[in-house]
């Protein structure tokens, strides 16, 4: 124990060092970033050393953050954007320091959870020094260990308030040894530690795997991605390559177009969870590539086009409260489950489109989602977009009457899918379908527009595809009624089995 207690101070004192070195070392570059991040990783101690050098030629900021004259205000976001749930990363943060080029302290005092006002120098420039504790296993929170890190941005750098949108530049030191950086922000061209990226928003959207761990990069179809593997065994061996190429093959052909210019799939251990982003995915898996069973693969395989559909469904085609992003408030928005269950239903698309699934596979991977919320009473006490508007107080609540008082849209989202999209293509004769309506909400409030889009105009462009309006599935929608299921699924020759709880082809 004792060892183990010098050791960690050791490293604690050689990482803070490093830090002032690299300090002394870089003042005369205050004018040339506006937020420049340096990170150092204490393995020991499990912590990430930060520190920000701050430059303002004057302080322009007054009237748009209500900072005084010759102050700053700094906020740490309180959660993470695909992360419902309010997370007060703050709450991991300690030994916060401002000064000043000298090395003087600077006057500084915190406000609320998230906020700290500093006092700037004459010269506008100012070194701030914080260490982040990182040793969660969520896809939303930070990890350090002894070979290797995971950095979740959202807990890790703080913004000016009210300039969410201004450039920032995060370098890191890695320790002896470290070989890796994955991530879907680019480097600089002379330094593989170091990223520049034009707002906050992109810096959130980016996490990084840094250490040592299996690094694969390919391009496909014109694009370059990269696969960061913390526990690669069975990866070659059940393909994973391939088999990621043809879930990406099968979305472009459904939507029509690539929202980025590269991708990083970043998959760590065992663990639970994955989190969606702008061009990358972060994912704990089993540990393993080496599955017990087809189901198990096919379900895993679901897991990662789900994170990848994403990439459309949230990060480009997004309800309007989630854009553009409030980090200090929840975004509350009757849609999730547009964004979440239309996604879980893409999963089973996906896979039959990329021949990765039969269609008995596709059909038991949504049956597990209907036998989730079916057989249960919560489906008559709140509807779907009661419980898209009310995640934030639920999202990890595990209250013993969960399924008696409450629905999940991870589980009824899909199912509403399925049954929007035969609605669609009954309606009109099998000439348009879901997909229309996606690849429409994706061109018009994306591409165009760049926005997100209401509630009221989702429905329009269901109708709009459709040419009439999808009355009975929004009411399936917004109410606790009971779904005649057969109406739907009679002309695609499924049917409900209410005693497993599954869906199933009929018979001939």
């Amino acid at each position: 124990m004792k060892k183990k207690c010098i050791y960690g101070l050791m490293s604690t004192v050689v990482c803070l060092l490093a830090l002032m070195l690299f300090a002394c070392t870089h003042r005369q570059q205050c004018a040339d970033y506006s937020m420049d991040y340096t990170v150092v990783m204490d393995t020991a101690g499990h912590y990430l050393n930060v520190q920000l050098i701050y430059k303002a030629e004057a302080n322009p900021l007054e009237e748009k953050t209500g900072a005084g004259a010759g102050e700053v205000v700094l906020v740490m976001p309180r959660w993470a954007p695909g992360y419902y749930e309010m997370l007060d990363f703050a709450k991991h943060l300690t030994d916060f320091e401002a000064r000043d080029t000298k090395g003087d302290p600077l006057t500084w005092h915190k406000e609320g959870m998230n906020r700290w006002r500093i006092q700037l120098p004459d010269d506008g420039c100012v070194e701030i020094s914080y260490r982040v504790y990182a040793n969660q296993r969520d896809v939303a929170s930070s990890r350090v260990e002894k070979d290797i890190a995971f950095v979740a941005p959202c807990g890790v750098f703080m913004y000016v308030d009210g300039e969410q949108d201004h450039q920032v530049t995060v370098r890191f030191r890695l320790p002896d040894g470290w070989q890796h950086i994955a991530t879907g922000m680019r480097p600089h061209e002379d330094d593989s530690t170091a990223f520049t990226v034009q707002d906050f928003d992109v810096l959130y959207d980016s996490p990084l795997l840094l250490g040592n761990f299996y690094t694969h990069r390919f391009t496909h179809e014109g694009h370059d991605y990269e696969f960061a593997l913390e526990t690669p065994d069975g990866a070659e061996e059940m393909d994973l390559e391939g088999k990621f190429r043809r879930i990406v093959s099968a979305t472009t052909r459904l939507m029509g177009d690539v929202p980025y210019d590269n991708y990083c799939l970043i998959h760590m251990g065992q663990g639970k969870g994955g989190l969606e982003h702008q061009n990358s995915q972060a994912c704990y898996t089993d540990g393993t590539y080496h599955f017990t069973s087809r189901r198990a693969e096919v379900k895993f395989l679901a897991f990662v086009a789900h994170e990848y559909f994403h990439l459309y469904n949230v990060k480009c085609i997004r309800p309007t409260e989630l854009w553009p992003l409030d980090y200090d408030h929840e975004a509350i928005t009757p849609m999730l489950w547009v964004s979440e269950g239309l996604t879980c239903y893409y999963e089973y698309r996906l896979l039959r489109e990329a021949g990765l699934a039969t269609e008995d596979e596709g059909l038991e991977l949504l049956s597990t989602y209907f036998a989730c919320y079916a057989p249960y009473e919560g489906q008559r006490h709140q509807s779907l977009r009661q419980c898209s508007y009310d995640i934030w107080l639920n999202f990890m609540n595990t209250d013993e009457n969960e399924r008696d008082v409450r629905v999940n849209y991870y589980f009824k989202g899909p199912i509403i899918g399925l049954l929007m999209d035969l609605d669609i293509r009954r309606k009109t004769s099998g000439q348009h379908s879901l997909d229309d309506v996606m690849r429409l909400l994706y061109q018009r409030f994306y591409r165009e527009l760049h926005r997100g889009f209401t509630e009221d105009e989702f429905w329009g462009i269901c109708q709009e595809v459709t040419g009439q309006p999808l009355t009975e599935i929004r009411r399936l929608v917004e109410t606790t009624d009971s779904i005649d299921y057969a109406s739907y699924l009679e002309d695609a020759n499924l049917q409900v089995d209410t005693t497993e709880w599954v869906i199933k082809r009929k018979k001939n």
